[in-house]
C-alpha cells in the first residue's frame, strides 16, 4: 500500500507513484520462492547461497508445502524448494546445523506433496506442463540414492516415488525437446521457462544469452549449468546484479520495467493522469513502443498484451503513434498473445480492444481502426465470458482482474451489443460481495475491491439501482480503512507461480479510490 500521509491528493499520490516507478529500473515485485530454489540447485558457484538457502528454510509453512495460495498452486513451488534442499544436501557443503534443518524441510516437503489431491485441478500457470513432470523427475532422481548421500533423511519420505499428477505427463520435456530439435531451432517462448527442459535440449540447439535468458534467473542459471564451464562466469555477470536488487534472492522476471510502466500509467489513467505525471509517461512510451510489437521483459517474446498496452498509454497520453503494432497478432477473430500460443487471453484481447477504441477516436480516419476487426473482437469476448457472468483468464488467479478488464473495454466500445454481457457481469459482482465491502477470490483484497469497483462503475447506468450503490459505499469504506492501515498484497497474478506486482497494483487502487470520490461530485 502507498505510505502517502493522510490527506493527500490522488494528484499528489499518482505523481508520487509515477515518480517512483520512473527511478526503479527493475520494477516492485517480491522474490520468488520457486525461481529462488531452481538457482540453488542449478547454480552452487553464485555468491551468496547461504541466504538463499536460509530464505528456503524461513519460507516453508507449517503443512509442509511452499508458495502462496491454495493447494492446487503450492505443488509447484513445493516441488522446487524440495528438489532444492536434495540437491544442497547431496553436495554436502552445509554446516551440520543447515543440514538437519534442509533434511528435516525436504522430509515434510515430501509428506505435503503427497498429502495434495491427485487430480488437482492444476491452475494454468506458464509452462507447468514443461516444469512439474521435470522437477518431479528430479526429485526421484535424488531419492532414488537418498538412503546413501543423504544421512538421516526419513525413511518414509524416500519409501516411494513421487507419482505425476493427473493431468501432467512424464514425457512431456523430452517430447517437446525433440519435436524442435526436429525443426532445428527452439522458440523464443520457451526461454522463459528453459530449466523445464534444460536436460534434453541438445547443445547446438542452447540459445546464446546476452542478459538472463527469457528474463528469468531459473532459466539462466539451468542455461549455464547446460553449456561449457566458461558460461558460468557470463551467467554470474547476468545474475549477480539482480540477486543485489533482490537482497540476494530472485523474482520470476527481472526487470518488468516496460510491463510495470505500462500497467501503471493504464489504472491510473482510468481516474485521470495528473499533469505532472505526463511529461514521464510520454516519456515511457517513446522508449517503449515498438512498430514491431513490444516485450513485457528482455529476452521474451513480443506479444499482444504489453503491445496493446503500449498503443493505449501511447493514445491516452497524446503521442502520435497508432495500432499497427497489434496487426501481427490478429489471428481473424481475436488476437493471439504470441505466435505459438496454446490458450487464449481475453484480458489481452480486452486491452487491444480498449486500445482500438482510443486511437480510433484521438487519431485521423485513415490512421483509426478496421470497425470490423473490432467488432469480431467484441464479438469472441461475449463468447467467452461464463455463464455466471465473470471472465476468467491464465494472467491471472482472480476473475474479478479479468472481468473488469472486459467490462471495461465492451462498456466503452460495445454498445447496445454488449450490454446484456456487462449487466450479468455487474450483477455477478454485485452479488459476490463480501460482508466487511470487500471482493477476492480467496478471501477479501483491496486489488480486487478495486477491480469489482471498476466493474460496478463501468457497467452503472445513469441511475444506479440502490443495492449497486451501496455495494460501492461499503468498498469505499473498505478501501479507506486498508489505505490507512497498510498490508501485503497477495500474490495473485500469473507466471510459473503466483506473484504480486505491488506498484500496479498499487496504481489500480489508487485509481479506483479516486473513481468512487468523483463520483460524488
Amino acid at each position: 500500500m502507498s505510505n502517502a500521509p493522510a490527506g493527500t491528493t490522488f494528484p499528489e499520490q499518482a505523481t508520487d507513484l509515477v515518480a517512483r516507478v520512473d527511478r526503479d529500473r527493475w520494477g516492485k515485485v517480491r522474490p520468488s520462492l520457486y525461481e529462488t530454489a531452481r538457482v540453488i540447485s542449478a547454480a552452487p558457484w553464485l555468491p551468496g547461497e547461504a541466504r538463499r538457502v536460509g530464505y528456503l528454510l524461513d519460507e516453508q509453512a507449517s503443512d509442509g508445502s511452499w508458495g502462496d495460495g491454495p493447494e492446487p498452486y503450492r505443488l509447484l513451488p513445493t516441488l522446487s524448494a524440495v528438489e532444492a534442499a536434495l540437491a544442497v544436501l547431496r553436495r554436502g557443503a552445509v554446516s551440520g546445523d543447515v543440514r538437519a534443518r534442509l533434511t528435516g524441510a525436504a522430509a515434510r516437503g515430501l509428506t505435503a506433496l503427497r498429502a495434495l489431491p491427485p487430480h488437482g485441478p492444476w491452475p494454468d500457470t506458464a509452462a507447468a506442463e514443461l516444469l512439474v513432470p521435470s522437477l518431479i523427475s528430479e526429485v526421484n532422481g535424488h531419492l532414488a540414492v537418498a538412503t546413501e548421500e543423504i544421512p538421516g533423511l526419513d525413511g518414509g519420505a524416500v519409501a516411494d516415488r513421487l507419482a505425476i499428477p493427473g493431468g501432467y505427463h512424464e514425457g512431456a520435456p523430452a517430447y517437446v525437446a525433440a519435436r524442435y530439435e526436429a525443426a532445428g531451432a527452439l522458440p523464443v517462448k520457451f526461454h522463459h521457462t528453459f530449466e523445464g527442459m534444460a536436460g534434453h535440449i541438445p547443445r547446438n540447439l542452447i540459445p546464446e544469452i546476452d542478459g538472463l535468458l527469457g528474463s528469468s534467473p531459473a532459466a539462466t542459471a539451468a542455461w549455464a549449468a547446460s553449456r561449457t564451464p566458461a558460461a558460468v562466469q557470463q551467467a554470474v555477470a547476468h545474475l549477480e546484479p539482480v540477486a543485489h536488487r533482490y537482497d540476494g534472492l530472485f523474482p520470476e522476471a527481472a526487470p518488468i520495467r516496460v510491463f510495470e510502466r505500462l500497467w501503471v500509467a493504464a489504472a491510473l489513467a482510468g481516474a485521470g493522469l495528473p499533469a505532472a505525471t505526463l511529461p514521464t509517461i510520454r516519456g515511457w512510451v517513446d522508449e517503449i513502443y515498438d512498430p514491431e510489437g513490444v516485450r513485457g521483459a528482455p529476452g521474451l517474446m513480443t506479444d499482444a498484451d504489453d503491445t496493446a498496452m503500449a498503443v493505449l498509454v501511447a493514445s491516452l497520453v497524446g503521442r502520435p503513434y497508432g495500432p499497427g503494432p497489434l496487426d501481427a497478432f490478429h489471428n481473424g477473430s481475436h488476437f493471439d498473445c504470441y505466435i505459438g500460443e496454446d490458450t487464449g487471453s481475453v484480458t489481452a484481447n480486452a486491452h487491444a480492444l480498449q486500445a482500438l477504441v482510443s486511437c480510433s477516436r484521438r487519431l485521423p480516419p485513415e490512421d483509426g481502426i478496421d470497425d470490423p476487426r473490432a467488432d469480431k473482437l467484441c464479438d469472441w469476448l461475449i463468447g467467452q465470458q461464463r455463464t455466471e457472468g465473470h471472465w476468467p483468464d491464465k494472467w491471472h488467479a482472480s476473475p474479478y482482474y479479468s472481468t473488469e478488464r472486459c467490462v471495461s473495454a465492451l462498456a466503452q466500445y460495445g454498445g447496445h451489443h454488449a450490454s446484456a454481457a456487462v449487466a450479468r457481469a455487474a450483477a455477478w459482482t454485485a452479488d459476490t460481495q463480501r460482508d466487511d465491502g470487500s471482493w477476492g477470490v480467496w478471501g477479501g483484497t483491496t486489488e480486487e475491491t478495486a477491480y469489482a469497483v471498476k466493474i460496478l462503475l463501468a457497467a452503472a447506468p445513469p441511475t444506479p439501482a440502490p443495492h449497486q450503490v451501496h455495494a460501492l459505499r461499503r468498498a469505499e469504506a473498505y478501501l479507506d480503512a486498508a489505505a490507512v492501515a497498510g498490508t501485503e498484497h497477495p500474490a495473485l497474478w500469473h507466471d510459473k507461480t503466483l506473484y504480486a506486482p505491488d506498484a500496479m497494483i498499487e496504481a489500480e487502487i489508487l485509481g479506483a479510490r479516486e473513481m468512487l470520490r468523483i463520483r460524488h461530485l
